[in-house]
């Protein structure tokens, strides 16, 4: 409704997002739809996913998967590791998210189709996907900027801004994910923004809603972790975070060359600042990331050469 960024459309696999009838793939492909998923919901149905990798083929589609067994992760709450045991919260076990993931690239392989892996957190399902792209499987992937960043130890104080799924995972998974993201195995940086009502999560840590808002972080913490520690540099991380996304999802955009849509970010990369989720234009303000000391932001933001933001400030009409 207010138009100041350009927003692509994601199609559901199923209709209900309920995994057992596929959705109209082919209308919404043809009305423009960038991809399809059922979002948080994996698909379990072997069958239904693999006639629906079958179907997206011919419309030269995307199908994003929510990789993580719903059997396997049902009764955990978070990563199933030494915190879990520690602090008494059922866990969740990266084979629940490797048995996902090991599914869908088989249906990529038989099928064709492209299969994008949403939130990868596991070295599991790491380095399958690694074998799988050395193997010429149609497979790429991404990982979020909190659990590139986070680990499992940030829940030890039941904070329900923790609670996402994939669950925050130990440091050798995140470890995993970074050497992935250096080799090119990990395509993207996504935020996985996921805003909540502040009454939904504001009860016991295994009934929040899993999410939180990651728009307005995500850039300040991956320069504060990965470009200001020397891990990555600016180039590789404005490639994961716009280039590989917009290039994997065919998208005019991610691009400064002469003819391409003025869409520009400006990042001071030494700007500090405090992430304040009182100033968040977002209505889900709970993060993980409150109160972090941050260096490095978008200061400006340009969509078809007009400036919709400023200083931080989103431009009046």
């Amino acid at each position: 409704r207010e138009g100041y960024v350009h927003v692509e459309v994601v199609g559901a696999i199923t209709k209900g997002l309920e995994g057992k009838e596929l959705a109209e793939m082919g209308d919404m492909a043809q009305k423009g739809a960038m991809a399809f998923s059922d979002d948080g919901h994996y698909v379990s149905s072997t069958r239904t996913f693999t006639l629906a990798a079958e179907y997206i083929s011919a419309f030269d589609k995307i199908l994003i998967s929510h990789s993580i067994d719903h059997e396997l992760s049902s009764d955990g709450y978070m990563h199933e590791g030494v915190v879990s045991a520690r602090i008494g919260v059922p866990g969740i076990p990266a084979l629940a998210e490797d048995v996902a993931v090991a599914r869908d690239i088989l249906v990529a392989e038989y099928t064709g189709a492209h299969v994008h892996i949403a939130h990868v957190a596991s070295k599991g399902a790491i380095e399958l996907i690694r074998q799988a792209k050395k193997r010429g499987i149609p497979v790429t992937c991404e990982a979020t900027v909190h659990h590139l960043t986070l680990t499992d130890e940030a829940c030890a104080d039941y904070n329900t801004a923790t609670r996402v799924s994939p669950p925050l995972r130990s440091k050798d998974h995140v470890e995993a994910i970074r050497e992935a993201l250096k080799d090119g195995t990990v395509d993207a940086i996504v935020t996985d923004h996921a805003p909540h009502a502040p009454e939904e999560k504001d009860v016991e840590f295994r009934y929040a809603p899993c999410g939180f808002c990651g728009l307005e972080t995500s850039l300040g913490v991956i320069l504060t972790e990965l470009y200001h520690t020397n891990l990555f540099t600016i180039d590789e991380i404005i490639g994961k975070m716009s280039t590989e996304p917009a290039n994997i999802f065919s998208l005019n955009a991610g691009s400064l060359k002469v003819g391409k849509p003025a869409d520009v970010t400006i990042i001071d990369l030494n700007k500090e600042w405090i992430v304040d989720s009182v100033k968040f234009y977002t209505r889900g303000k709970l993060t993980p990331f409150e109160g972090k000391s941050c260096k490095g932001k978008a200061v400006a933001t340009m969509v078809a050469g007009k400036f919709v933001m400023r200083d931080g400030v989103v431009c009046t009409r």
